[in-house]
C-alpha cells in the first residue's frame, strides 16, 4: 500500500479514488502541520485579546451576533456538532465516507481553518483504522456547506454517534476503545472547522465524475461494437467530417469508433451495400459522445480544484494576522458541476438505449428477434431493453438541475443556498443508471456480433468480446439475466477493458 503525504494543495482525483477504495495509507505533511499550528496561534491570540470573531467566540448563522463567554467556548463547539447532527435517509456508502474523511482532512491541512492539527490527524487515524462514521445522505442544502452530514462525520471524533468498524455497526465510543483511541475535546474554532465545507457533496460528486469519465470511453467502445454488429457504415466516423466541425471530443470519439471497427470481416462484408445512412444513434455517436467528453474535461478542472479548496468560514490568514469571514462554504461550483454531470451521462444512456432497441427489432437488425434463437419460447433480451428504457426515463428526472433551486434557511441569514448535496446524490444515481444501460448494450452487442458468425469482428471488438465471455456466457436460451446485468454494469463502471484496449486504440 502506497503512502500519500497530505498537504492541502496537491490531492488528485486518482488519489481520491485510491483512498476511497482503501488502497492508500496517509500521513499529514510536516509543512501542513506547521501551517496549522501557525494559524492556530493566531486564533488563540484573538481569544486572549477579547476581540469578537465570528465562529470563534460567537454563535452561528442567525446567532452570529451573540457573544459567547470564554468559559463556554469548548461547550459551544461540542454543542455545534451535536445540534447539527440531524441528517436523515440512507447511510452514505463506505467508499464515499472514506473520500469525505480524506477531503475534510485535506482542507484542514491547508492551514486556513485555524483548528488544531490533532483534528486532521484524528481523521487520518479513522481512515487508517477503518472507523467509518455512519453519515445520513439527506439534510444538507449546500450552504453553509454540508452542515448536517459533516456533523455526523464529526460525532465519532467526540465519542458520539455510530460507525462501521471491522464489518460491524456499533457506537463510536466502543469502536474508538477497541481501536485504542480516545475521543477529542474540541476547543475554540475546532467544531465549525469540521462542519463548514463542501466535503460531502464533493466526495459524492467527484467519485461519480471519475466513473463518468470511464463511461465516456466505454460508450465509444460499446457503441462501435453495436455499429459493427448492426452492419452499419463507418463512413460517418471519417476524420474529415469531424475536422469540418472541429470539436476536440467529437474528433476523439470518432477516432475510437474507427479504430474499433478496423479490419472487421463483418464490416467488409457489406461495404458496398445499398444503405447510405444509418440511424442517428449510430451515425451521430461522435457528435453526442464527443460533446460529453468535452464537458467532462471542463468538469475535471472544477472537481480537481475543489479537492484542494478551503471551504471553511471564517478563514485564518496567519501571515497577515487576520481572520476573515466569507462564503467559500457555498456549494454552487459543485452543485452546477454535479447537475451537468447528471445531464451528460443521461445523454450517453439515452443514445445507448436507442441502439439496444435497434438490436431487438429483426426488421432493423436482420438478426433473430430479441437476439435469441427460438424466440417465442425464449424472450432473450426483450426485458433487458425494457429495463434500459426504465433507467433512461429515470435519468431524465434526475437530470432536472438541483442548483437552480434555493430555499432560505437560518431565519433568512442563509437566504440563497446551492442544493449541492442533492445535486451530487442524484448525479451519482444517474451515473450508476447510465452504467447499467451501457452494460446492457455491451451484452447485446456481444450477442449480435456472435450471431454474425462465421464472419469475425475486428481485433478490438474481438478482444472485448473475449473478455466479456470469460464472465458472462452467450445467451443460447432464457436464463435469469439479473446477475449478467450486474456483471456488465461493473465492467462499465470500472472501465475494465479500457487499459487492455489502449495498445490497439491510442485515443481512448
Amino acid at each position: 500500500m502506497s503512502m500519500l503525504n497530505l498537504d492541502g494543495n496537491s490531492l488528485t482525483l486518482a488519489e481520491l479514488e485510491r483512498v476511497a477504495d482503501g488502497d492508500c495509507d496517509l500521513q499529514l505533511s510536516d509543512l501542513s502541520r506547521a501551517r496549522m499550528q501557525k494559524s492556530r496561534l493566531l486564533v488563540e491570540e484573538m481569544i486572549r485579546s477579547g476581540k469578537t470573531v465570528y465562529g470563534i467566540n460567537t454563535g452561528f448563522g442567525k446567532l452570529s451576533d451573540v457573544r459567547i463567554p470564554s468559559d463556554d467556548l469548548q461547550r459551544l463547539q461540542k454543542n455545534l456538532i451535536m445540534s447539527h447532527a440531524c441528517g436523515l435517509g440512507a447511510s452514505l456508502p463506505q467508499r464515499e465516507v472514506r473520500a469525505l474523511l480524506l477531503l475534510k482532512a485535506n482542507t484542514l491541512a491547508s492551514g486556513y481553518s485555524g483548528c488544531r492539527p490533532e483534528l486532521a490527524e484524528f481523521l487520518l487515524e479513522m481512515l487508517r483504522r477503518e472507523i467509518l462514521p455512519v453519515i445520513p445522505e439527506k439534510g444538507s442544502v449546500g450552504a453553509s456547506g454540508d452542515l448536517a452530514p459533516l456533523a455526523h462525520m464529526a460525532l465519532p471524533m467526540l465519542g458520539l454517534g455510530e460507525v462501521d468498524f471491522r464489518g460491524r455497526r456499533m457506537p463510536a465510543t466502543v469502536a474508538l476503545s477497541e481501536a485504542g483511541l480516545s475521543p477529542l475535546e474540541l476547543q475554540a474554532k475546532d467544531g465549525i472547522a469540521l462542519i463548514n465545507g463542501t466535503q460531502f457533496m464533493t466526495a459524492v460528486a467527484a467519485l461519480a465524475f471519475i466513473e463518468a469519465e470511464r463511461l465516456a470511453a466505454m460508450a465509444d467502445i460499446i457503441g462501435a461494437m453495436s455499429a459493427e454488429a448492426l452492419l452499419c457504415t463507418d463512413v460517418a466516423f471519417d476524420a474529415r467530417i469531424q475536422e469540418a466541425r472541429g470539436h476536440a471530443g467529437q474528433k476523439r470519439s470518432a477516432a475510437v469508433l474507427r479504430q474499433m471497427m478496423a479490419n472487421s470481416e463483418i464490416r467488409e462484408s457489406h461495404r458496398h451495400c445499398s444503405r447510405l445512412q444509418d440511424a442517428y444513434s449510430i451515425r451521430c455517436m461522435p457528435q453526442v459522445h464527443g460533446v460529453v467528453r468535452d464537458h467532462l474535461q471542463h468538469l475535471q478542472q472544477i472537481f480537481s480544484t475543489e479537492l484542494n479548496a478551503c471551504t471553511d468560514n471564517p478563514l485564518v490568514f496567519a501571515d497577515d494576522g487576520e481572520i476573515l469571514s466569507g462564503g467559500n462554504f457555498h456549494g454552487h461550483p459543485i452543485a452546477t458541476a454535479a447537475d451537468m454531470l447528471a445531464m451528460l451521462v443521461t445523454q450517453l444512456a439515452n443514445i445507448s438505449e436507442r441502439r439496444i432497441a435497434f438490436m431487438m427489432d429483426p426488421a432493423l437488425s436482420e438478426l433473430p428477434a430479441f437476439l435469441v434463437n427460438s424466440s417465442g419460447v425464449n424472450s432473450g433480451f426483450m426485458i433487458a431493453q425494457i429495463v434500459a428504457a426504465s433507467l433512461v426515463s429515470e435519468n431524465k428526472v434526475l437530470s432536472h438541475p438541483a442548483s437552480v433551486d434555493s430555499i432560505p434557511t437560518s431565519a433568512n441569514k442563509e437566504d440563497y443556498v446551492s442544493m449541492g448535496a442533492a445535486a451530487a446524490v442524484k448525479a451519482r444515481q444517474a451515473v450508476h443508471n447510465a452504467a447499467s444501460v451501457l452494460g446492457i448494450e455491451l451484452l447485446c452487442a456481444c450477442q449480435s456480433l456472435e450471431m454474425r458468425a462465421p464472419l469475425k469482428p475486428g481485433p478490438a471488438a474481438a478482444e472485448v468480446l473475449a473478455y466479456v465471455r470469460q464472465q458472462v456466457p452467450k445467451l443460447d436460451e432464457d436464463r435469469v439475466l439479473a446477475d449478467d446485468l450486474h456483471v456488465a454494469q461493473r465492467m462499465v463502471r470500472r472501465g475494465e477493458v479500457i487499459e487492455t484496449l489502449r495498445r490497439l486504440i491510442a485515443d481512448l
